[in-house]
């Protein structure tokens, strides 16, 4: 009798990680499609070709994997913020692990789902009231963690300082706005929500401090639209809601 080999951990991780993805690309494609009321966790797993079980070892429920990558990106958001050096204030701090996160977040959402269905899937989710819920749910826990991680690196008690929730609140109000505008919008790349991101951040401090009937020096515009800039890739979405440069 010849022993079982047994595959090793790095390769079984690997297969296992291969899966989810799988499934997780296989929900958001019928989501998109036929909608989120109407596909079952049965036609999920068909079109991956495994069964409801192994569905149920990875997702507890059509919720979950709806939001898999969006959970995903928030995550690398989150780490991020908690990689910024002590020494920058918070506003500083939240703006720039954005800014720096944007690569690795454009890298791990490509690894399981095409940036046009991620696009797509988050209009999906903005357009779905079940889902639109959990979506304005799971920010609000978002926001929460946030506020708890600016309140420890400035060393003020959270339940007595409103300024961290604040400053939280303000700032991912911004990023849902700039994400809902990137969603409805043609150009499906990173850059694009990047720009457009950081252009709407820009306005931040002008909207809450400044006399808005004071006149404003004029941006430089730009022919290609806000998510453009020199050297990117700029890509429409056709007729068929491809995304093609």
């Amino acid at each position: 009798m010849t022993d079982q080999v047994t595959p090793p951990i790095g390769l079984r991780q690997r297969k296992k990680q291969r899966t989810r993805d799988a499934l997780a690309r296989a929900a958001l494609e019928l989501f998109v499609e036929q909608g989120y009321e109407d596909t079952t966790i049965d036609e999920i797993a068909e079109a991956v070709d495994v069964s409801q079980r192994t569905f149920f070892r990875y997702f507890a429920n059509k919720e979950e994997v709806a939001f898999s990558v969006q959970e995903l990106a928030e995550a690398y958001f989150y780490a991020a913020v908690l990689d910024r050096p002590a020494h920058e204030a918070p506003l500083v701090a939240l703006r720039r692990s954005v800014s720096s996160a944007w690569e690795s977040i454009d890298e791990a959402i490509r690894e399981v789902v095409p940036l046009e269905l991620h696009m797509r899937a988050y209009r999906m989710i903005e357009s779905t009231p079940a889902l639109l819920a959990v979506h304005l749910r799971r920010n609000a826990e978002l926001e929460a963690r946030f506020a708890q991680e600016i309140a420890r690196r400035e060393g003020v008690d959270l339940e007595v300082d409103p300024r961290p929730r604040v400053l939280v609140a303000a700032f991912g109000g911004v990023m849902r706005v700039a994400a809902r505008v990137w969603s409805e919008g043609d150009d499906c790349t990173v850059a694009a929500i990047r720009d457009l991101t950081e252009s709407y951040l820009d306005q931040l401090s002008p909207a809450l401090a400044e006399d808005w009937h004071r006149p404003r020096p004029a941006r430089p515009s730009s022919a290609n639209g806000p998510g453009h800039r020199r050297g990117h890739t700029v890509t429409v979405t056709g007729a068929d809601g491809v995304c093609r440069a």
